[in-house]
């Protein structure tokens, strides 16, 4: 029986106060098993990046608990946040922020520095199809490849969950495919639980588990019984 990766309870966050105030997320209650694929649906301002933030450890909640395996996200201090975000997690943005001075391998290298128990630059860039791109600098690769770079910077470290904002937002069809390839292979063969936070409903069908969400709260969860590869999918 497999456990979950996540479970939040109440989880609340609300910006600012008063009239003004902001109300992010509206009491979530979530389980998330380990080793799932999951895509967080909605539209922009519904709450699922905060929910990403705040079990990435980026954000704390207003109220309500969260939970990593048996670790107590909430209940940690910084310096414990810092801890799980190095040893467990691993974040791919919209927006690369690759180091345009540094070569993919270098890119990729500087988080291998910092890790426990990291992988090599070399076997993280194979296993985004990369190998042979190595030696290049951002300027001489595609959008599609330098998201793949930032994938592989993410799992170099052998996180255990592999967390993603937007990650194909500014890509075509053909390069976000090869994009979702990437992080499909990450799942199925690192073992690591991936979320992607996203709008675009496509990549949904490719999903283990799609959650819907509507001004803060969870509307809906889907449970996919059959899941589409990226190739498939119709952008």
């Amino acid at each position: 029986m497999s456990r979950n990766a996540f479970s939040t309870k109440g989880l609340t966050k609300v910006y600012g106060e008063g009239e003004t105030a902001v109300h992010a997320l509206r009491g979530v209650d979530l389980d998330i098993p380990e080793g799932e694929f999951v895509v967080l649906l909605g539209p922009s301002g519904s709450g699922k990046s905060t929910l990403l933030n705040i079990i990435g450890g980026l954000d704390r909640a207003t109220a309500g608990d969260a939970w990593f395996l048996d670790q107590e996200l909430t209940a940690m201090t910084d310096r414990q946040l810092t801890r799980y975000r190095r040893d467990h997690v691993g974040f791919v943005f919209q927006f690369y922020n690759l180091m345009p001075s540094l070569t993919a391998h270098e890119n990729v290298e500087l988080v291998t520095e910092i890790a426990e128990d990291p992988m090599t630059a070399e076997a993280a860039l194979d296993l985004v199809g990369l190998a042979n791109r190595a030696g290049h600098f951002p300027s001489e690769l595609s959008g599609g490849e330098q998201q793949r770079v930032a994938i592989a910077r993410a799992i170099a470290k052998n996180p255990t969950v592999l967390f993603c904002d937007e990650p194909t937002g500014a890509l075509d069809s053909a390069t976000g495919r090869a994009v979702l390839t990437a992080l499909k292979d990450v799942n199925e063969r690192l073992g690591a639980t991936v979320m992607i936070v996203t709008h675009a409903a496509a990549t949904a069908k490719m999903a283990d588990r799609v959650i819907h969400f509507s001004d803060g709260a969870i509307r809906e969860v889907v449970s996919n019984a059959t899941k589409l590869a990226p190739e498939d999918i119709e952008w």
